[in-house]
């Protein structure tokens, strides 16, 4: 399906739904095309494929993803999102809503986004989980391409587990930003920055210790069956090994859950 264009930018929404038996909805738009990649017998994978330069100021592109009940689902991206200065001028945004049924789980792994100079984007994930959902969540904000400065990136990850808030986190970089983002209270000079979200039943009986994990990430148990790393790297790089190591550690250390929250 194609995106509805206008002066004021692009309208796009891809969409994929996923069951115990298949992915009945797999839609893509615009710049959004939404690819059936290999999964394994219990787990659908789906890939998001960027078929043209998005987002870029004045559009509004989103995506949804509903993992019903049951139902297991890995979805990643081929390439970087990078955020670019259109014509108008006028901010960019990108929505992401994703659903997780009754014992569902969703791995949602896309590339990075990088806030190229001159962009201005707010980013929106929301994530509803209904009791018994499995969640690994990462996001991955790379401010500016090499050798520039960021554009100006808002962004804000909400998520509830069987209808009560589990957590509200609101990031701001670049210009326009408050005061004091860049410096050594925030990200320290640091350009790449990285959230990893967990969220398990099994948790609740073993939950995640607070801890540093190494010098540039630290765990934050949430309410509940869940755990948040936040994390600083100099590049992509080095952000997406620090994640990784994360979680390595932190499956190691609960042990029990290691085959359902690796992303490997």
């Amino acid at each position: 399906m194609a995106g509805l264009s206008t002066g004021a930018g692009v309208r796009a929404t891809a969409r994929v739904v996923a069951t115990p038996e298949g992915l009945p909805v797999l839609a893509g738009q615009g710049p959004l095309a939404l690819r059936r990649t290999r999964g394994t017998p219990d787990r659908h994978r789906v890939t998001v494929v960027g078929a043209m330069s998005a987002p870029l100021g004045g559009d509004h592109i989103a995506v949804e993803a509903d993992v019903r009940d049951g139902a297991r689902l890995t979805v990643d991206s081929a390439a970087a999102t990078i955020a670019l200065p259109g014509r108008s001028g006028e901010r960019a945004r990108y929505d992401v809503r994703l659903t997780v049924g009754r014992d569902a789980e969703l791995h949602w792994l896309p590339e990075q986004l990088i806030s190229a100079r001159g962009s201005d984007l707010r980013m929106r994930t929301r994530v509803a989980l209904a009791p018994g959902a499995r969640l690994v969540l990462r996001e991955e904000q790379i401010l500016g391409r090499h050798g520039e400065e960021p554009g100006t990136l808002a962004t804000r990850l909400t998520v509830h587990l069987s209808g009560r808030p589990l957590l509200d986190q609101e990031l701001a970089y670049g210009p326009g930003a408050p005061g004091g983002w860049d410096g050594g209270a925030v990200l320290g000079g640091h350009r790449a920055v990285g959230q990893l979200l967990v969220v398990d039943p099994e948790l609740a009986d073993k939950p995640a210790e607070p801890r540093l994990l190494g010098e540039n990430a630290v765990l934050t148990p949430l309410a509940g069956s869940a755990f948040l790393v936040s994390a600083l790297a100099p590049d992509a790089r080095l952000l997406r090994r620090v994640l990784d190591r994360a979680l390595d550690e932190v499956v190691t250390a609960q042990r029990d859950p290691a085959s359902r929250l690796s992303v490997r």
